[in-house]
């Protein structure tokens, strides 16, 4: 049998975990991997049992490497790719989720293979992470949300070199950043995720959604009405859980 391009696990109680699995071609993400990971993430979202998202990349070398460039220009046809990227949007899925998410970094993550933990909420690399956006140098542009994640998260000079040139950074200077949360060594980069997932499973659902919701719509809104949109949250949050 073929083994899956990418699979679905719940290794943990409250707990999910993505793994793009094809290491043979440094993960790169093609369009049917697309659409399982459309799946699985909705799956994830559906299951009342899972409270935390961990995407991982198979292989020792890389998380990923990207979009799988062999498929452009040839099947699935122009028009057929941006009718799959219509109906099953996976960047504004990433981006509205209200779970909470985590990737998992090693290797190569280039390209997609950055742009779909840039959504993630946390970042925990292993120290043989290089990051990169090479798309400039391939002639188009890193289209799945690079050019706007990256200079909300790094500083707005270092990550327009990044994009501009193309060249990788290490895991220290991803950090260094803000690109990443923490760096550990390759050996205890599962641990230290799954201790991160353990410890946002525990926390309440709806707090955690309202979070993400609040940084994600304050950061387009002037400060004072964001401030005023946190109160309002708080005292909605407040009733709702002290009815239980």
């Amino acid at each position: 049998m073929t083994e899956a391009l990418v699979v679905y696990e719940k290794p943990a109680e409250r707990v999910a975990s993505i793994t793009l699995n094809r290491p043979e071609a440094l993960n790169a993400i093609n369009m049917s991997m697309r659409d399982d990971l459309w799946t699985y993430i909705q799956a994830a979202l559906l299951d009342p049992d899972v409270r935390v998202l961990i995407f991982r990349g198979a292989g020792p070398r890389a998380f990923s490497a990207g979009a799988d460039i062999s498929e452009f220009g040839s099947a699935p046809s122009l028009h057929e790719s941006r009718e799959a990227r219509r109906q099953r949007d996976l960047w504004a899925l990433l981006e509205d989720l209200p779970l909470p998410t985590i990737g998992a970094l090693h290797g190569f993550c280039f390209g997609a293979g950055i742009e779909l933990p840039l959504y993630c909420d946390l970042r925990i690399a292993a120290d043989d992470t290089r990051i990169a956006l090479p798309e400039v140098t391939l002639g188009y542009i890193p289209s799945a949300g690079g050019t706007q994640l990256m200079p909300r998260l790094a500083p707005v000079g270092a990550a327009a070199g990044m994009i501009l040139s193309g060249d990788p950074i290490d895991a220290e200077r991803a950090e260094r950043w803000g690109i990443v949360h923490r760096v550990v060594p390759l050996g205890e980069l599962d641990d230290a995720v799954e201790a991160a997932a353990r410890r946002l499973a525990a926390a309440e659902p709806q707090v955690i959604s309202a979070v993400k919701r609040g940084i994600r719509r304050g950061l387009d809104l002037p400060l004072s009405t964001a401030i005023a949109q946190d109160a309002q949250t708080f005292r909605r949050l407040a009733n709702t859980l002290s009815d239980r």
